[in-house]
């Protein structure tokens, strides 16, 4: 008794906050529930990062709906990756059963009470919802070449080509207009080219072209195009002042990892470029949850790794915080590792030699503690527990608690076809992303020039901005579709910091676009 006494003193000293916090759970001490120590999130510290990690079918997504739903109520916007599409749920209320009544009685936090929250469905390739596009050149030519994974030689190519495009006027909007001007430096403008900007090899064109392909084999020709997604449609808050939950269902990732590491890089590094600096705010602007985390780091090349912790370190400045969902902890680099402060640690299973290693190493991630033996508690925990610290208003971890965890108060189901198609129909932002765009851009341009030096430009071509006496730029800036909202000299500046914008480019559209 004397020691669950203290025990109480501790969780209550320890998870017990000034700022705003929303309950996690209650604190288990050997088999008992203890309904006097609440386990809190402190909205302050949310954009410190965090892990929820944990083997298959142990409460990792219903840990993922507690917190967004959380986060809501407190007016904090947040984007959930849908990998497996069991996410969807959260925008339908939950229903009470005898599972349910019963965790609610142990935490002792009285009725169990169903709620809905408002819901965006985004995608990146043909699911229903909002359609995230980007756009080469936004993307620019030092993210692209990571992404692609270029050497040093490469790389140089690419920021030529986005050079020579900055030059000569002709947007890269699309991956069509990036290989139609790598197959024209590698034959009718060799020559052109190399008398401006320097010899370039055929052969480190054609491996850039395969390296192209091969990102489009993965689907990456739905993703780069026109109209760009604005970061900021992010943010949004509901009609009721929560924030509102954006689930990208992205279903079809874990067959292409290299697309889902391109976007979430990008999408990354955008946000840190058009989010303002905060310093310490009261609750975060913004709070991402990635599921199955290890496909943004199972491909990733060294350079992209070091870009990822770059990012990582620098955007909670923004207050921005990012959560990582995955079954071992080790599936995260321990460079990323060691800048997540929220840990929910779920069980973990030893079915062979591998697996209690594993777990070994996974017990000492976690403060040390008199009451638990963790090695030993990360098998025996059941469904909906997990181990939890985290960082206080001070930025000091909290002490290490075995946590019975609240139930969510949606859905922990999918949402039916037709349920998703009214969520659908019943969207702004769908509409706003919908129709794609093919403005005269690079290949047209490219097409036009070969046609007309071979004597045979007998197709009707899109007309030339120039012909009009306006740039490439001015006519595609006052496409309707278009943002007018000039990016600041900082914001530029912030990119060049990240290494993801590259050389200069007056022909940037100067839009809040998705990566621009």
């Amino acid at each position: 008794m004397a020691d669950q006494s203290a025990f109480n003193d501790i969780v209550a000293q320890g998870y017990t906050f000034k700022g705003e916090s929303f309950l996690l759970g209650a604190a288990v001490l050997g088999s008992e529930v203890l309904t006097g120590a609440m386990v809190r999130v402190p909205l302050r510290t949310m954009n410190r990062h965090g892990l929820i990690a944990g083997a298959t079918g142990t409460g990792k997504t219903k840990t993922l709906q507690v917190l967004a739903e959380g986060l809501s109520n407190a007016s904090v916007p947040v984007l959930m990756m849908d990998i497996k599409g069991d996410l969807s749920g959260i925008a339908a209320p939950g229903s009470l059963n005898e599972r349910i009544s019963e965790r609610m009685a142990k935490i002792g936090e009285g009725d169990y009470q169903p709620a809905t929250f408002p819901v965006e469905l985004l995608s990146l390739s043909g699911e229903p919802g909002v359609r995230l596009r980007s756009t080469v050149i936004e993307f620019g030519p030092i993210l692209l070449s990571k992404i692609l994974g270029l050497n040093e030689t490469q790389e140089g190519v690419v920021s030529m080509i986005f050079k020579y495009c900055d030059d000569e006027r002709m947007p890269l909007l699309d991956l069509k207009d990036f290989i139609k001007v790598l197959q024209f430096i590698g034959n009718e403008g060799k020559k052109e080219v190399e008398a401006q900007y320097g010899k370039i090899s055929t052969s480190t064109t054609g491996t850039i072209l395969r390296k192209v392909i091969e990102l489009q084999q993965q689907g990456a020709d739905s993703f780069f195009g026109e109209p760009s997604f604005d970061v900021e449609d992010l943010t949004r808050i509901g009609p009721d002042g929560r924030g509102m939950i954006n689930i990208l269902r992205v279903t079809d990732m874990q067959n292409r990892p290299k697309l889902f590491s391109t976007f979430m890089l990008g999408l990354l590094a955008e946000i840190y470029a058009t989010f303002p600096e905060e310093g310490d705010l009261e609750k975060p602007k913004l709070v991402l949850f990635i599921d199955e985390a290890h496909l943004i780091f199972q491909e990733a090349t060294p350079a992209l790794l070091q870009q990822i912790e770059t990012v990582i370190k620098l955007i909670r400045s923004k207050g921005v915080g990012i959560f990582f969902c995955t079954q071992n902890p080790q599936d995260v680099p321990a460079s990323v590792l060691s800048q997540l402060g929220l840990k929910i640690q779920h069980a973990l299973r030893a079915f062979t030699a591998a697996d209690r290693k594993t777990i070994k190493l996974a017990a000492q991630n976690y403060p040390e503690t008199t009451y638990y033996k963790v090695e030993d508690l990360l098998t025996q925990m059941g469904i909906g527990e997990a181990l939890v610290t985290m960082l206080n208003e001070k930025g000091i971890p909290t002490p290490l608690v075995h946590t019975y965890l609240m139930p969510p108060a949606t859905r922990m189901d999918v949402l039916s076809q037709e349920e998703v198609t009214q969520l659908v129909r019943s969207s702004a932002l769908v509409k706003k992303y919908e129709q794609a765009m093919d403005s005269h851009s690079a290949y047209e341009m490219l097409t036009a020039k070969i046609e007309a030096a071979a004597g045979a430009s007998d197709m009707p071509i899109k007309q030339n901005p120039r012909e009009s006496g306006k740039s490439t730029v001015e006519t595609i800036l006052e496409s309707s579709v278009v943002r007018q909202a000039g990016r600041t000299a900082a914001s530029i500046l912030t990119r060049t910091l990240l290494g993801a914008l590259g050389l200069g480019s007056s022909t940037r559209r100067k839009s809040k676009g998705f990566f621009g």
